[in-house]
């Protein structure tokens, strides 16, 4: 069998790849819509209005931070506006549900299928070609090369999707928000910025997604040694554990992260913005201080209800992938040697 796994070629692991990733963002993405707003009501001082101009959303600022679970009224050209806010992940469900609709749950479905494809093909697929260079062999429990493999492959996945994935943020956070003035969002702030303004929240990213990875590829690869099975259901449940541990470690880096991608075009309307960004671990020592320890778990519930089920998902689905290829290539074998 380790023979027929070495003739398994790339681009079918970027097909066995791609299949699990449609599956995750159709599943997955109520739970990110959740976490990102959750996350973004910690901005306490900024309260966003449900009133937008032809570029950004107005703003309006409150003179003290809004009780957590009270509705924000803002006053703009005379009329009041209520800005809901959300007490925990369930409430977040039904308050988004019952106001915006349904439908809002899945909000930025569409970047979010053109972020996570071709990342997800990146990643997996650099990932099986770099732990085999980096000395891992199959049913031997090893660490050392799912974390160096991990930790690769994430990154350049990172680096290569973070712009689509900075937009799909700034479009998630907002209520009312269409995809039209999300491009002229995205337009104004790379004439006003620069094109590296793309790559806002790169830093908080990576601190992520890099740990992430290193964590839950050896997690995994691990519970996946000591498995005899090797079926569906065991890559499944091995997916979700490890998973779980990873996200549950990494979620004060995620925290960060949306509070650095939210900003976009928000740059020039808020005045609390024109010196110059703090840095990752400012930002978290800063929430430390003034809303407690709390604070940098926001939304945890939600990643862990996304994160969870989106690896046991991704990996079953791409280790179902990839033994189908694999079966297919046996044959073709046994086929061409008559």
């Amino acid at each position: 069998m380790t023979a027929i796994k070495t003739t398994l070629h790339p681009s079918q692991q970027m097909v066995a790849s791609s299949g699990g990733a449609l599956l995750v963002s159709l599943f997955t993405t109520p739970f990110d819509v959740v976490k990102v707003r959750l996350q973004a009501q910690l901005k306490s001082n900024t309260v966003r209005c449900s009133v937008f101009n032809e570029i950004v959303d107005t703003l309006c600022f409150c003179t003290k931070p809004p009780a957590f679970n009270s509705p924000v009224l803002c006053t703009i050209g005379g009329n009041i506006q209520t800005v809901p806010r959300f007490s925990s992940t369930t409430d977040a469900f039904l308050k988004i549900a019952r106001i915006e609709g349904i439908r809002n749950l899945w909000k930025g479905m569409s970047p979010t299928l053109i972020q996570m494809v071709p990342q997800t093909v990146i990643y997996f697929t650099a990932y099986d070609q770099l732990k085999v260079r980096f000395g891992h062999v199959e049913g031997q429990t090893s660490f050392a090369a799912p974390m160096l493999a991990g930790v690769t492959s994430r990154s350049f996945a990172v680096f290569a999707v973070s712009p689509i994935e900075m937009a799909r943020t700034k479009f998630q956070s907002k209520k009312n928000l269409k995809y039209r003035q999300l491009f002229s969002i995205v337009i104004e702030t790379v004439r006003a910025e620069g094109l590296l303004s793309m790559w806002r929240g790169i830093g908080p990213t990576l601190l992520r997604d890099v740990p992430f990875s290193a964590l839950y590829w050896a997690g995994y690869e691990t519970l996946k040694s000591l498995d005899h099975f090797h079926n569906f259901a065991s890559a499944f449940v091995s997916g979700a554990l490890a998973g779980m541990m990873a996200a549950a470690l990494t979620t004060p880096f995620d925290v960060v992260k949306t509070f650095r991608q939210i900003e976009l075009g928000e740059m020039k309307q808020n005045s609390m913005f024109k010196s110059k960004l703090p840095f990752t671990f400012s930002i978290i020592l800063k929430l430390y201080r003034t809303q407690g320890v709390a604070s940098l778990f926001t939304g945890i519930y939600a990643r862990l209800g996304k994160v969870a089920p989106a690896c046991a998902i991704m990996i079953s689905s791409y280790e179902y992938g990839k033994k189908y290829f694999e079966r297919k290539n046996y044959h073709a074998l046994i086929l061409e040697n008559g």
